[in-house]
């Protein structure tokens, strides 16, 4: 099955402004990953070709990179994910800058069911959020702050209920 997965935003900012936030990314002051909602972007050697790493199950390598300009990640797991995705910085017509986030990939075997049932929308939802991120980073403010639909709101929930069956039980104290 084919995905491609398309968000951008225009920021009231230049460029190199938005490209600045984007080479944040990963690092220790990441401007764009929404990593107080969300699982943290974390790689090995940081944003530089040939760093892997990931959020959650998505794992990948950092295929390719033009400081402010360009990063891709190629999927090295969920099993079946077979593609990139990537940030991309544009100048607009009017002088700003559009920040755009594009996935890329074939799903195989379960991942035909999964990518349509779960991770498309913890995805798109996550991409949001990052951009909000950047918007307040540049601004201050967020003029329309995403909103996470029922579907996201159900699955996280049933992600903290996994997460607290797997945790081992408090001792009795004596």
């Amino acid at each position: 099955m084919a995905v491609l997965n398309v968000h951008e935003r225009v920021f009231p900012a230049k460029p190199e402004a938005v490209g600045a936030l984007l080479d944040s990314l990963a690092g220790p002051d990441d401007q764009v990953w929404p990593g107080e909602r969300w699982p943290p972007l974390r790689l090995d050697r940081g944003l530089a070709v040939g760093s892997h790493g990931g959020h959650g199950p998505v794992r990948y390598t950092v295929a390719a990179y033009v400081p402010g300009q360009w990063v891709r990640f190629a999927f090295s797991a969920p099993r079946g994910f077979h593609g990139f995705h990537e940030f991309t910085v544009h100048p607009t017509p009017d002088g700003r800058a559009a920040l755009r986030h594009t996935l890329s990939m074939r799903a195989r075997g379960a991942a035909r069911l999964a990518w349509p049932m779960m991770f498309r929308w913890t995805h798109d939802a996550l991409i949001e959020d990052g951009l909000d991120r950047v918007e307040h980073a540049l601004t201050g403010s967020v003029a329309q702050p995403a909103r996470w639909g029922a579907p996201v709101r159900f699955l996280r929930l049933v992600r903290r209920v996994a997460a607290g069956s797997r945790q081992k039980p408090a001792s009795v104290a004596e």
